[in-house]
């Protein structure tokens, strides 16, 4: 099937608008938790960048993009965040983060790892690791939600930072 001959989808927003509104509820709730555990914004567009890669949600992926590019994200590192193990431009706190984003995003495959929470544990006190998996929680949902519906990507633009 082409993506020209595709089915329409389902609005989720318009068929389910409590559950969607609920859902914007806990994606507020983890951004507050985020804030108040003095976890960077910049860190958390990162987390949702890898974990959409992983997803392969082609719509937050260009969303979270597009924010981290907003916040003063390099190019480089956005390229380089499929491989970063590899690279040396993410920070010991990145590194953990990401791990921990992954392993939840993978949880089927091992489920969080032992060392990989350690590795956490490290470098961010239980609010801001408590913090970190519910943000991963949260980007894994909307990824789920954004495929399911096959929402387009290209159109999103990010707020202008107030001066």
């Amino acid at each position: 099937m082409s993506h020209s001959d595709a089915i329409t989808r389902v609005s989720l927003k318009r068929i389910t608008p409590d559950v969607s509104t609920a859902m914007g509820a806990l994606h507020g709730a983890a951004v507050s938790a985020a804030r108040d555990a003095k976890i960077e914004p910049e860190l958390l567009e990162l987390l949702r960048i890898r974990a959409s890669q992983i997803n392969g949600c082609a719509f937050c992926l260009d969303m979270h993009t597009k924010d981290a590019r907003a916040q003063g994200e390099t190019e480089q590192r956005i390229y380089a965040l499929s491989a970063w193990r590899e690279t040396p431009f993410f920070t010991e706190r990145e590194r953990a983060a990401l791990a921990l984003t992954e392993a939840v995003t993978l949880v089927h495959d091992g489920r969080v790892p032992d060392a990989v929470y350690a590795e956490a544990a490290e470098v961010f006190d239980e609010e801001q690791i408590a913090a970190l998996i519910w943000a991963a929680t949260v980007i894994n949902a909307y990824n789920r939600i954004a495929i399911a519906q096959r929402m387009a990507p290209g159109a999103y633009q990010p707020k202008q930072k107030s001066d």
